[in-house]
């Protein structure tokens, strides 16, 4: 176990296996390499990619599946291959979540999807060459189609 420092929960201690490289960062903060993922809460689907040498440098994040019915990650085999992965199937697959002061306008970065490869503790931030996925996609908005469907 190791002690870091978070923004959301202050100190804590997480597991070693928990830290996830991103030899390439994170777009933005290409200099920070190293990540984990804590949960948000026991019940909700957000997340968050705390950076785990820098306490305020913490992303909230969603699996695109827990909004989207019909999410298909789309990007170079390069990207897959980057963090040890063979196929889509391997890798966890989030977006990064903006939330504005209106929480009901929370918005998912799809176009930017966060890529992590849970057997070799690799992640890279993606493009997709998805054109139906944009850069701010209305979670909620999201979710309320997926009702409606149901």
């Amino acid at each position: 176990m190791v002690t870091i420092a978070t923004k959301p929960f202050g100190q804590i201690e997480v597991d070693e296996r928990q830290i996830i490289d991103f030899p390439e960062g994170i777009y933005g903060f290409e200099d920070i390499k190293q990540f984990v993922i804590l949960d948000a809460s026991e019940k909700s689907p957000f997340k968050w990619l705390q950076a785990y040498d820098e306490p305020d440098l913490a992303f909230v994040i969603i699996r695109p599946i827990d909004f989207m019915v019909q999410y298909e990650l789309n990007v170079m085999p390069e990207d897959l291959e980057d963090i040890g992965a063979k196929s889509p199937d391997e890798v966890i697959v989030f977006a990064i979540v903006t939330i504005p002061e209106d929480p009901s306008r929370m918005t998912a970065n799809l176009q930017g999807p966060v890529l992590i490869n849970p057997k070799t503790r690799k992640g890279k931030q993606a493009i997709s060459l998805s054109d139906k996925y944009s850069v701010r996609h209305y979670i909620l908005e999201e979710i309320k189609k997926t009702q409606v469907k149901g």
